[in-house]
């Protein structure tokens, strides 16, 4: 079965959100499959629900409708502690301010969440010590993250969110903060980290020279997939009907 391949499947996802009298479709109808090992980047213009999306598939909100299965496990309807394991377990994630912890050192902030997970699999400080090591740091481990820069800072937090070595990367505008030199050292941080360990990444950006350096790019419109391509080869173009894009 090709789910068996699939680290992430989406089937008609949709979110509405109510303000006041008006309501807002922020999502309508996305399906997408990302196989396991896929760069794959998601961009769009602003209120496009590029966000929105990974919010609901890293399991921070819940959809209006349709599901989300991550590693073949539906998570839509789960409870919050079941949720909450999916997340230690299966999903990192990397935002665009880095939410480093100011009085640990970059080796501390990345043992961190192994020392939390319900069952540990690693040796924090070794642990921390080799993904940072992989993320061209191994020379700062004992720097705090007022002592680094930018793009060092973003690279300790992706290596925390690696820590306990999840199937899925998920990154909302992870170069957002930073400079052009420091934003593609952080994006070869991650390709090395996709060749090194595999992992399935999914990079939320609305800079289209980033996008292009995924595998895969998926362009959203008005909450629905417009585009969907393979390193300049279309792969599957949907355009939003007037329908979806005028509610």
């Amino acid at each position: 079965m090709a789910e068996n391949h699939a680290v992430l499947r989406t089937e008609d996802l949709r979110k509405d959100f109510r303000t006041g009298e008006v309501i807002v479709h922020a999502l309508r109808g996305v399906t997408m499959t990302v196989s396991r090992g896929e760069f794959l980047a998601i961009s769009g213009p602003s209120g496009s629900g590029k966000s929105t999306l990974l919010g609901l598939i890293g399991g921070l909100d819940t959809p209006s409708s349709g599901r989300v299965f991550i590693d073949g496990v539906d998570i839509t309807h789960l409870s919050e502690s079941a949720l909450t394991r999916i997340r230690n377990e299966k999903i990192g994630f990397v935002f665009q301010s880095f939410n480093l912890i100011p009085t640990l050192t970059a080796l501390e902030n990345v043992a961190l969440p192994i020392q939390f997970a319900r069952q540990r699999r690693f040796d924090p400080r070794r642990r921390a010590r080799e993904i940072l090591t992989l993320l061209g740091l191994g020379d700062r481990v004992n720097h705090r993250p007022a002592q680094l820069s930018g793009g060092e800072q973003q690279r300790v937090a992706i290596a925390r969110a690696l820590a306990n070595n999840p199937p899925l990367l998920l990154a909302d505008e992870p170069t957002g903060n930073l400079d052009t030199v420091s934003s593609q050292v952080v994006l070869e941080a991650l390709h090395n980290v996709r060749e090194s360990t595999g992992t399935t990444i999914i990079v939320v950006t609305h800079a289209p020279h980033i996008a292009a350096q995924a595998d895969r790019r998926i362009i959203l419109v008005d909450g629905c997939i417009a585009e969907d391509a393979l390193n300049g080869a279309v792969a599957q173009g949907l355009q939003p009907t007037s329908e979806q894009a005028h509610p």
